[in-house]
């Protein structure tokens, strides 16, 4: 009966179930285990990941998704461990994001800047089309 409270309150997941709930291969799961950014649990050759290493994963795909490199993910999601409300650690963090929105802004004013040129062209393109018909 106690083994059924454990699962209950340490749920435990295959590195099987783990990639396939975050869209991610296998040797994915496992890179990020090699960079330390997560630690599985080892019971024998296989791996148990439990919610802090779902929570890290989640963290790490949010980061790369948002554009930041695995070093600065490596740094937030320790201050994450860290405990919270440490000022120094939130302005970091802070710092960052406004970094990555400012780079995500200008590349978002690149490619509307490529795409009105594109319209044009493709504009110009079906004139000059129009004209040989």
């Amino acid at each position: 009966m106690a083994s059924g409270v454990a699962e209950v309150t340490d749920p435990s997941w295959t590195i099987a179930q783990v990639a396939d709930e975050f869209g991610v291969t296998h040797r994915t799961v496992r890179h990020y285990e090699e960079l330390g950014l997560i630690a599985p649990e080892r019971r024998g050759t296989q791996r148990v990941y439990h919610r802090r290493d779902r929570t890290r994963l989640a963290l790490i795909l949010r980061g790369k998704r948002l554009g930041f490199p695995l070093d600065e993910v490596r740094t937030i999601i320790d201050l994450y461990d860290a405990p919270r409300g440490r000022a120094s650690q939130l302005e970091y963090v802070l710092a960052q994001v406004d970094e990555r929105r400012a780079d995500l802004e200008q590349r978002r004013r690149d490619l509307d800047e490529a795409l009105t040129e594109l319209d044009g062209f493709e504009a110009s393109c079906r004139t000059d089309l129009a004209h040989l018909r």
